[in-house]
C-alpha cells in the first residue's frame, strides 16, 4: 500500500496584503489597525488553511481632516503599516488601485476605513476562495447596511444589473470588501485607465468570482452622506466603463424597433387585402416611425461599437492576462489531504 499527497500546502502561511483607501479615517483607523494587528501572526481558517497579514497599505486620498497625521502615527507604531501618499484626491477606486499596485501578498484584501467591514471574516473569505477556486471573493453583508432605504435599494439593483447584464459571465454582486488573487489584482492595477470602475476592470479578467456571507458592523463615525448627484455619477461611471455591452443594447433596441415596424407594415397589408377598415394615416405613420427609428438606432449602435473599441483601449482593457497554473494556485493554500492507492 502506498500513499501520495494531493493538494500539497506550502510550509509557509498564505500572505495577505490589506489595502485601505483613506479619505477621512482619523476616527476609525486606529481601532481598525488594532484589529488587523492580530492577523500579522499566523492564523488558521475554519478549514485549516494558514495565513497571515504581511502589510496594511493605507492610501491617503487627500481628504479633509487630520487623517494624514493618523496615518503617520500608525506607521510609527506598527511596522506592518505602509503609508501611500497620493498627490491629490483621486477617489476611492483610484486609491484602491494604487494600493493594489504597491502590494506584495499572494492575496489582496480591500476594505473601507470606516470599520463597517469586520476583519474577523478574512478567514472565511480565504476558505471560500479555495473551496470555490475563485480568483475574487466579495464579502457580502447578510444584514441591512446603515444607509437610507433609497440608497440601499438603488445600490442593490445597480449591482444586480451589473452582475447579470454588464459583467462578463457569472460575476458576483460587488462591494468594497474584496479578496483578490494577488497576481490578478496587480495586473489590473497596472493596465487600468483613468475613470474605470475597479469592479468592471476585475470582471474583464476574473474567471470565477464568488460571494461570502459576512455581517456588516455599524460605522465607527457618522455614516457617509452621498448626495443623489454623487450616486448618479458613480452609476454613470459604472455604465461607461463597462465597455461595449451597453452599446450592444442600443443596437438590439434598434433591431426590435425595426422588426415592429415591419410587422406593422405586414399588418396593414393584410388588413387592406381582407377589406378591413384602418384609421387613415395612423398605421402608415406608426410603421414609418418604427422603421426609421429602428434603422437610426441600429446605425448608431454600429457606430458606437467603433467608439467602444477605442474606449476599451483608453480604459486599458487588456488583450490577455497571464497567471500561474490554477492547480498550483488553489492547491498551495489547501489543507493536506492524503489519497491512498494500492
Amino acid at each position: 500500500m502506498s500513499s501520495r499527497l494531493k493538494g500539497m500546502r506550502s510550509s509557509q502561511p498564505l500572505t495577505v496584503s490589506v489595502v485601505i483607501p483613506v479619505y477621512q479615517g482619523q476616527e476609525t483607523l486606529p481601532s481598525l489597525i488594532q484589529e488587523l494587528a492580530q492577523f500579522t501572526n499566523a492564523q488558521k481558517t475554519p478549514e485549516g488553511r494558514e495565513f497571515r497579514v504581511t502589510e496594511v497599505i493605507l492610501v491617503w486620498d487627500r481628504g479633509p481632516g487630520a487623517s494624514d497625521h493618523t496615518i503617520r502615527d500608525l506607521a510609527a507604531k506598527w511596522d506592518f503599516v505602509r503609508p501611500l501618499w497620493l498627490s491629490r484626491n483621486f477617489g476611492q477606486h483610484a486609491a484602491t488601485i494604487a494600493g493594489m499596485s504597491s502590494s506584495g501578498g499572494e492575496w489582496i484584501l480591500t476594505m473601507d476605513e470606516d470599520g463597517q467591514q469586520d476583519p474577523q471574516f478574512i478567514a472565511e473569505l480565504i476558505d471560500c476562495a479555495y473551496r470555490e477556486h475563485a480568483q475574487l471573493v466579495y464579502g457580502t453583508p447578510t444584514n441591512r447596511a446603515p444607509h437610507s432605504w433609497f440608497r440601499n435599494m438603488a445600490s442593490k439593483w445597480t449591482k444586480r444589473l451589473f452582475a447579470q447584464t454588464l459583467a462578463n459571465g457569472d460575476f458576483a454582486e460587488f462591494n468594497s470588501y474584496r479578496l483578490i488573487l494577488g497576481e490578478i489584482g496587480r495586473s489590473v492595477a497596472a493596465y487600468t485607465g483613468a475613470g474605470v470602475y475597479l469592479d468592471v476592470a476585475l470582471s474583464w479578467v476574473v474567471a470565477e468570482s464568488r460571494q461570502c456571507p459576512v455581517i456588516a458592523r455599524s460605522e465607527g463615525r457618522p455614516a457617509a452622506n452621498y448626495s443623489y448627484r454623487k450616486l448618479s455619477s458613480h452609476f454613470g461611471r459604472l455604465i461607461i466603463s463597462s465597455g461595449t455591452k451597453p452599446l450592444f443594447l442600443v443596437s438590439a433596441l434598434g433591431v426590435i424597433f425595426f422588426v415592429f415596424g415591419i410587422l406593422a407594415v405586414v399588418w396593414i397589408l393584410i388588413g387592406t387585402l381582407l377589406g378591413g377598415e384602418l384609421i387613415s394615416g395612423w398605421a402608415s405613420t406608426f410603421s414609418a416611425l418604427m422603421i426609421i427609428g429602428g434603422t437610426l438606432l441600429l446605425s448608431l449602435g454600429i457606430v458606437a461599437q467603433y467608439v467602444g473599441a477605442a474606449t476599451n483601449m483608453s480604459l486599458g482593457k487588456p488583450l490577455y492576462v497571464v497567471v500561474r497554473d490554477p492547480l498550483n494556485t488553489f492547491s498551495s493554500g489547501g489543507p493536506t489531504q492524503p489519497e491512498n492507492s494500492a
